[in-house]
């Protein structure tokens, strides 16, 4: 059987050790375990598991520790309903404060306008409903 990684043993930038540490994350849950170190290394991953079990963080913990930070749109990430995308980009932007990036939710039912004028503003991170994304294309 083998042990379960550590985020100390991921290769994890220290910004985002801090912030898994500050949110009180001790070790990866089992989606974390089995997503982040492909993650890490480029691959495209796929997981299902249940509500809590830190699903955002499997994946929002490897683009965030390959983002240049203050270098513009590095990554996208679609989700089906504006809650969703406003909870994902939260939980991006905790993960995330350290290294001072910025994922910004883009969805219907808010001014595009002011969707706009922060994009213009480059954040690293969109997080995107389907509509809203290709309205704003």
């Amino acid at each position: 059987m083998q042990i379960p990684m550590t985020f100390q043993e991921m290769g994890l930038k220290p910004a985002i050790l801090r912030m898994i540490e500050k949110k009180g994350f001790q070790c990866p849950t089992p989606i974390q375990s089995e997503a982040i170190p492909p993650g890490l290394a480029g691959e495209d991953i796929m997981g299902q598991a249940k509500t809590g079990t830190g699903k955002t963080a499997a994946f929002g913990i490897p683009v965030l520790n390959g983002i240049r930070p203050q270098q513009g749109l590095q990554a996208l990430v679609m989700c089906p309903t504006r809650e969703l995308a406003v909870q994902v980009a939260d939980e991006i932007n905790s993960l995330g404060m350290a290294l001072k990036t910025k994922a910004l939710p883009i969805y219907g039912g808010q001014s595009i306008e002011l969707q706009l004028r922060a994009l213009r503003r480059q954040p690293e991170i969109v997080v995107a409903t389907p509509g809203r994304l290709l309205d704003h294309l």
